[in-house]
């Protein structure tokens, strides 16, 4: 029997003529009965197909009405559509580019259809709180399982599951791969109600991404035990090494690969050369974003606290975050960070994956991360509303040393080690970079960015050994164009040639291990370079070398540059075991050779001073993100404050409740009736209902 078999598939539907072909075939043959149950059906089947929406419209219908949204954004749709019809998917897209839709919007059509709970691994009890809740302020059925539920708790939510009351159902890949919790997925399985697997943080499961997490590893057997069930691997980090490993590990090669742009071009990139760096800190904030929620990273427990205590002394709302602090304390910071106005979270890299905060208008790095990935999903955090935010670092010799010698101090591999270092390469590549960082930033990811129009003059960059790393080259012609969204774009920096200076301290460090049959490091390299007659300088006799002053008209910030690019081109060697001491390598012959040309941005001094605010600095409680009027920042000012006294009632982060965009949009508007509040973006219709009365009230106080 065909019966409807067009509407059976992804958006299936109960068929309204199933009734009246039983009642029809009741009191004939069965040769009659099924010739006609295949006529009706075929006929039923042509006049319901014309009368369904299509899954394009369906797939709207849905983010309009739970989401409250009028378009999808980017690959969005494609990706949606392709999975409601049962297909498998790697989605790569950046932070902030809207992935939660992409298996969202499908499990509701999904499960109205009637394929059952969609599961969600995630590795991030914070993103679960969050994203439950706020499907439950869209009207979505939602529910998690980790470890902060009571055993009764936890088996009532299963209970909740096998019964099909979840839509989406959140848990960690260890819970995943429980045998008592694949049992219960298989008894949905054997049921047709186990509708789609989303596999969030994919990076995860790859020794090549920034978070490599082996609990990841066994989600294969989602794979080999659910045979049918679609997956989705969802990701923000993944360079072409990371993705290989996705689609292998999780036996996703047949996938349809989705790869948005990862450009995002609200965010400002900065690095500036390290000095005092908390100094430097500090006078970013007070003259960029006083009152504004930001992310501070660094590398140490103990440079968390001491930087968070230095920021509270400045009168800045700071908290620390890092794995030492107390499970409450740091949970309690977490919260205040996600629903209190203008907090900066201080953390280790312990914190920000899967934090879902929209405005953090900054996030700042102390310290330099290990790579691009991870570079680039922590300053991912900045921006997610999409208006304009801050990526700022403070980068020095130090980092480069003490990145090296972590890598060499791992128990990993030499072949590991060998990518390790390519992917910290391309990072410094990008700290040095005198040409557009986006460029550089994007290329990494094997995207070219050529949507600006090619900067005037000739190109900055050009042919630039630290270019990429390997297997990740970043290609010169990138160098064309720029962002006009960079520090670099905005304030070009001076060029000057380094080869000479990298020579000479080279022809030093060689001396000096030839004179004394031991290494030094790169403070007595320099003060040897420059002609200072230290204490330890003169105890070895290293006055007498005929390098002692060969770059005294070189500055020590100068020399510390060129001394950076040498060890991020391997000209110099860190020994981690003799005290950071300097070695020379096979790549010191080409340098000194002159093959290989050093070329440096120009080290400006720049005072540290504080207190210089940015003209219109102030409270964030009166900044709004789109241009309002006097009257539109009152009504502004009151929204947020009804919203904060929602979200503490509801026990959300604000931003659940409505984000600030919607908010302004509301303000601006000045709705007097309900019909004046429909089409406002992220308001969707459970949210219409629940609000909208108290929001009126609010607006016309």
């Amino acid at each position: 029997m065909h019966g409807c078999c067009c509407v059976q598939g992804a958006l299936a539907t109960p068929c309204p003529t199933i009734g009246l072909l039983r009642r029809f075939s009741a009191n004939r043959s069965q040769r009659f009965e099924v010739l006609a149950l295949e006529n009706i059906a075929y006929h039923a089947t042509i006049l319901i197909a014309n009368e369904l929406p299509t899954a394009s419209q369906t797939c709207h219908a849905i983010l309009q009405e739970v989401f409250g949204y009028a378009q999808f954004r980017g690959p969005q749709q494609a990706i949606v559509e392709h999975v409601v019809h049962g297909g498998d998917a790697l989605v790569l897209m950046p932070t902030g580019g809207g992935k939660s839709l992409c298996y969202q919007i499908p499990a509701i059509a999904r499960q109205r259809a009637g394929h059952g709970v969609t599961l969600v691994i995630s590795p991030l009890i914070a993103l679960m709180h969050d994203q439950v809740g706020a499907l439950h302020e869209a009207g979505v059925s939602a529910a998690f399982l980790n470890s902060t539920l009571s055993s009764e708790e936890a088996y009532q939510v299963e209970q909740r599951m096998l019964r099909g009351d979840i839509t989406l159902l959140y848990a960690a890949p260890e819970r995943v791969t429980n045998p008592r919790f694949l049992a219960l997925l298989d008894a949905l399985y054997d049921r047709h109600q186990l509708s789609l697997f989303a596999i969030d943080e994919a990076h995860c499961v790859s020794q090549w991404g920034h978070d490599f997490r082996p609990e990841y590893r066994a989600l294969t057997v989602l794979h080999e035990r659910f045979a049918g069930v679609p997956r989705m691997a969802l990701t923000a980090t993944a360079d072409a090494l990371t993705q290989d490993d996705i689609l292998e590990r999780l036996q996703l090669q047949e996938a349809r690969a989705f790869v948005s742009s990862f450009d995002r071009p609200n965010i400002r990139y900065t690095i500036v050369e390290k000095r005092e760096a908390v100094q430097q800190l500090l006078r970013f904030i007070e003259r960029e974003h006083e009152g504004d929620a930001g992310i501070v990273y660094c590398q140490s427990r103990k440079r968390v606290e001491d930087v968070a205590q230095t920021l509270v002394d400045a009168g800045i709302n700071a908290l620390p975050y890092h794995a030492g602090l107390d499970n409450k304390v740091r949970q309690d910071h977490q919260n205040r960070f996600l629903r209190e106005e203008g907090v900066v979270m201080v953390a280790t890299i312990a914190f920000g994956m899967g934090i879902d905060k929209p405005d953090v208008r900054f996030v700042a790095h102390l310290d330099m991360p290990k790579n691009i990935e991870g570079y680039y999903q922590e300053t991912g955090r900045a921006g997610r509303d999409g208006l304009p935010a801050y990526a700022w670092m403070a980068y020095g010799l130090q980092d480069v040393v003490n990145q090296r010698r972590m890598i060499d101090e791992s128990p990993a591999g030499e072949e590991f080690k060998q990518g390790l270092r390519g992917k910290l390469d391309a990072l410094l590549g990008l700290a040095e970079a005198t040409d557009c960082r986006r460029v550089r930033l994007l290329a990494y990811f094997g995207e070219e960015y050529g949507s600006a129009p090619p900067a005037d003059g000739p190109p900055q960059g050009g042919d630039d050994p630290l270019g990429g790393q390997r297997g990740h080259a970043v290609p010169s012609v990138g160098a064309r164009y720029q962002c006009r969204n960079c520090d670099n774009c905005l304030n070009p920096p001076e060029v000057w040639d380094g080869t000479d200076a990298a020579r000479k301290l080279l022809s030093t460090i060689y001396r000096i291990q030839q004179s004394s049959g031991m290494s030094f490091g790169a403070g007595h390299v320099m003060d040897i370079v420059r002609g200072k007659t230290t204490e330890k300088v003169t105890q070895h006799g290293h006055t007498s070398l005929s390098t002692f002053g060969i770059g005294a008209d070189f500055s020590e910030i100068q020399l510390r540059g060129v001394l950076r690019q040498l060890i991020a081109l391997g000209a110099v060697a860190v020994d981690a075991q003799a005290f950071n001491t300097l070695q020379l390598t096979e790549q010191s012959r080409a340098v000194l050779r002159g093959e290989v040309q050093v070329q440096l941005r120009e080290s400006v001094s720049t005072p540290v001073s504080r207190k210089s605010k940015r003209p219109g600095a102030g409270s964030a409680a009166v900044k709004a993100p789109i241009a309002l009027d006097g009257e539109g920042l009152v009504r502004y000012a009151a929204l947020k404050a009804w919203r904060a006294e929602v979200a503490r009632e509801h026990n959300l982060p604000a931003y659940v409740i409505f984000h600030d965009a919607t908010l302004a949009a509301i303000a601006k508007r000045a709705p007097q009736t309900l019909d004046d509040l429909q089409g406002i973006s992220g308001i969707g219709a459970k949210k219409l209902e629940a609000y909208a009365q108290e929001v009126l009230r609010v607006v016309n106080a």
